[in-house]
């Protein structure tokens, strides 16, 4: 009963998260102890009874506030003076912005919206088609929750005991990186001459100015993740920070931000995070369920009777996790199936950090994929094109994510080498 009530509601429509409840409160109401509906009450508040937590709407907040003083178009000027001479440099400036950007905000949907409403036009002008704009932003913003400072890895390293916020953060920089890489080959070797626009930019700002428009902003990203990383501060205490900052930057250095607008900001900040953090409690009360049951317990154990090897356990998780994502968001998707499979995964010798990196990348390319990608929709939004004409152009930039996703399960170095350096 409860899962056909859970699928009847998504269906329908129903946010994932109210799914789940209404599920719970059903099979709850009409069970026998210790089911109960307190016990959904209960678990639910436990799974919000956690001062890490804190760190997701100050993360949140931060990217609204950077968003609204301008930043982005700093960003763009920046990464225009790195790449925007190369062929097809609009496109190489557009992946390289969500690059950058992504050490601010760490929310693929921040990017694609941010860049988006930018580039999306820009590119139109210089020849480049629009649904290829779009797709391509759309497909560079999964680098956003990859590289550091991520909600995503906050959330993961929530989940899962023993597994440090600092070494995830480490462990997705060479993946960002690596993807930034792989699509800006593809671009360059696929964009016909005719779209090129070589030495063409966005800004004709002389160079010096651009970079040091751009310094200001890079410094966040060094400062909240570096000193997460000597342990000065938690994850919880570095959002803070970042709130602080981008508030300065905005108020009293650029001075786009008015004090009249704060009251928006973090209206906008309080619903975005509330999502989350009601996905959060929603399956915190379904895990209780599923716990008690013994339903990980008797999957870990079949697994490991079933599946004889590691390479065929992750590309088992792989396939699961690409399937799972056309259908449910990405934190909800982890708060389900990560306390299930990680014990499976250590038990198969996968190592913890590797492990969560291909989980977060995998989920994460969910976000382009439809009939639910969240960054697909506001893409469409932006570009107007409609999401058939939309899906085709994603699927080659498709393509080329999970390419780097076999490369990062099949190379675990590529992940946990930064981290081990680091000692963690």
């Amino acid at each position: 009963m409860i899962y056909a009530i859970l699928l009847i509601g998504l269906a329908t429509g129903v946010p994932i998260a109210l799914a789940i409840i209404a599920a719970l409160l059903v099979f709850m109401g009409f069970g026998e102890a210790p089911y109960s509906l307190r016990v959904v009450a209960t678990e639910m508040f436990k799974g919000m009874n956690s001062f890490p937590l804190l760190a997701i709407p100050l993360f949140v907040l931060a990217g609204e506030v950077m968003n609204e003083s301008g930043i982005t178009g700093r960003i763009i000027a920046f990464a225009n003076v790195l790449v925007g001479r190369l062929r097809a440099g609009l496109a190489l400036v557009n992946i390289w912005a969500s690059v950058i950007f992504a050490g601010l905000s760490g929310s693929a949907v921040a990017d694609t919206s941010a860049i988006g409403r930018v580039f999306i036009p820009e590119m139109e002008k210089h020849g480049y088609s629009r649904p290829f704009a779009a797709a391509l932003t759309a497909a560079s913003s999964v680098i956003g929750p990859i590289i550091p400072p991520s909600i995503p890895v906050i959330i993961y390293a929530l989940i899962v005991s023993g597994v440090s916020v600092p070494a995830l953060f480490l462990a997705g920089i060479i993946p960002g990186i690596l993807l930034a890489i792989f699509l800006s080959v593809f671009v360059m070797l696929t964009v016909k001459v005719d779209h090129g626009d070589q030495a063409v930019g966005l800004t004709a700002e002389p160079a010096s100015k651009a970079i040091l428009g751009g310094i200001l902003p890079l410094l966040m990203p060094v400062f909240v993740v570096g000193s997460i990383l000597l342990g000065v501060v938690t994850p919880t205490e570095a959002a803070s920070f970042a709130v602080a900052y981008a508030l300065f930057l905005g108020i009293f250095v650029y001075r786009n931000i008015k004090l009249a607008s704060l009251p928006r900001l973090f209206s906008e900040a309080m619903r975005d995070s509330a999502v989350i953090l009601i996905i959060i409690a929603a399956v915190s009360a379904a895990n209780w369920l599923l716990t008690y049951n013994r339903v990980p317990n008797m999957l870990t154990d079949w697994v490991l009777l079933n599946v004889d090897s590691k390479t065929t356990f992750l590309i088992a998780t792989i396939l699961l996790f690409l399937f799972v994502g056309l259908f449910l968001e990405g934190i909800a998707a982890m708060l389900v199936l990560v306390p299930i499979l990680h014990p499976i995964a250590v038990g198969m010798g996968v190592d913890p950090v590797h492990f969560g990196i291909l989980v977060i990348f995998n989920l994460m390319i969910g976000l382009i994929t439809p009939p639910l990608g969240l960054c697909l929709f506001v893409a469409e939004g932006i570009a107007q094109v409609g999401m058939a004409r939309l899906t085709m152009a994603i699927l080659p930039f498709f393509f080329v994510e999970v390419l780097v996703l076999l490369l990062l399960t099949f190379v675990p170095e590529t992940v946990i080498w930064l981290p081990r350096i680091m000692g963690y």
